[in-house]
């Protein structure tokens, strides 16, 4: 198996906190559908002849593109690739783009999943957050995706706001529960460099929250879940039985992926690839018939290390088999003695072939993880 990730780069505005590549739409959206569609043809034998089974469309803020534009894309890849029938197909869309007729559009072109990024049910956190949207259109987003028959419905959620509290904060997570969705996911913020938010921190506007309270909402979170039969599967995502991220369970369990669009990345199993961060370095690449990506090659240690940074973030862990055969006794002898010292503080499970962090301990994976890496 294998998957596609298209980044569509544009946004309305950039929100205060956010780090990805974006950028207010001018002349280069009317070109953006075309030029993706001729990336796609260049590096159509970038996955060899694996069959596609996720697409997923981020950015950026996919929905700012007409429905037209995303099915030419689909049309694109179906052209170039092996598509499974069944294969999941993603759109990240934000509250304020949407309306029913573009979902049901949506849904006709072939999406079957949705991921929306809500952040926050309360009007003073999306106020601070710099989001375009409020709580009513966000609610009306979900209940919308779900008239129109888009069943798998995912939403984004930000905790550990310095202007927020607890209680409001399971307030979000029970307001979201109330609504037909399947996935959530949930992220602490992070005050990315050059960033407003971080500029606002760093002149004393704002202050991060402190760890305590940090343990206290990633705590409430997981209480909450589990109310509602939600299962913890990665340090930031959770769903119902069935419905975990089958895109994004690629990444972590080190499935090949192919990335089409400035910034996008890319890797096979021996290299990782990137695009340009610039739509401008990007479209000339495009338009001179090359691919636009820089390429960094595997070295053993980087393999290594990737399947344990990927691998340990999820419910499933580290296969020590997988280990074994792959990169020898000696890393698989490291793996099971560091494992087996976390197992005794009760922060690991070391069951038979596998080896996981505790989904209550997911929050302070970071440190634990650098302990297997070489």
């Amino acid at each position: 198996m294998s998957g596609i990730y298209i980044h569509v780069p544009f946004c309305k505005r950039k929100c205060d906190y956010c780090d990805f590549y974006s950028i207010v739409p001018t002349s280069e959206v009317r070109n953006f559908s075309k030029q993706i569609a001729h990336e796609i043809k260049i590096r159509n034998n970038y996955l060899a002849d694996k069959t596609i089974d996720t697409i997923y469309f981020g950015g950026g803020t996919p929905s700012m593109l007409s429905v037209v534009e995303i099915e030419s894309i689909l049309n694109s890849i179906a052209r170039n690739f092996s598509v499974n029938p069944n294969a999941e197909i993603t759109i990240e869309a934000n509250p304020d783009d949407l309306s029913l007729e573009y979902l049901q559009n949506t849904k006709s072109v072939g999406f079957n999943r949705i991921s929306i990024g809500i952040q926050s049910f309360n009007d003073n956190d999306l106020k601070q957050l710099g989001r375009r949207h409020n709580a009513l259109q966000a609610i009306s987003s979900v209940q919308w995706a779900y008239r129109a028959q888009l069943n798998n419905i995912s939403i984004d959620l930000i905790y550990g706001l310095p202007y927020s509290s607890t209680k409001i904060w399971e307030q979000n997570l029970r307001s979201a529960f109330d609504l037909p969705i399947k996935h959530l996911s949930c992220y602490h913020l992070i005050f990315e460099e050059n960033t407003p938010l971080f500029n606002k921190m760093s002149s004393g506007g704002v202050r991060p929250v402190n760890e305590d309270l940090s343990v206290e909402q990633f705590e409430m979170l997981q209480k909450v879940a589990n109310q509602n039969h939600f299962i913890h599967y990665e340090i930031s995502n959770l769903a119902l039985e069935g419905y975990y991220a089958q895109h994004n369970s690629s990444y972590w369990k080190q499935v090949p992926y192919l990335g089409l669009g400035p910034s996008a990345h890319s890797y096979n199993g021996t290299s990782r690839s990137w695009n340009p961060r610039s739509i401008k370095g990007w479209s000339e690449k495009m338009d001179s018939g090359v691919p636009a990506t820089e390429v960094e090659e595997l070295s053993p240690n980087d393999m290594i290390n990737d399947y344990f940074l990927t691998s340990l973030r999820t419910i499933w862990g580290a296969d020590l088999n997988y280990i074994l055969e792959n990169f020898g006794g000696n890393v698989a002898q490291r793996t099971l003695d560091t494992a087996t010292k976390y197992a005794k503080r009760g922060i690991m499970n070391v069951k038979s072939d596998c080896i996981s962090i505790k989904p209550e301990h997911f929050l302070v994976s970071d440190g634990i993880i650098v302990d297997f890496l070489v």
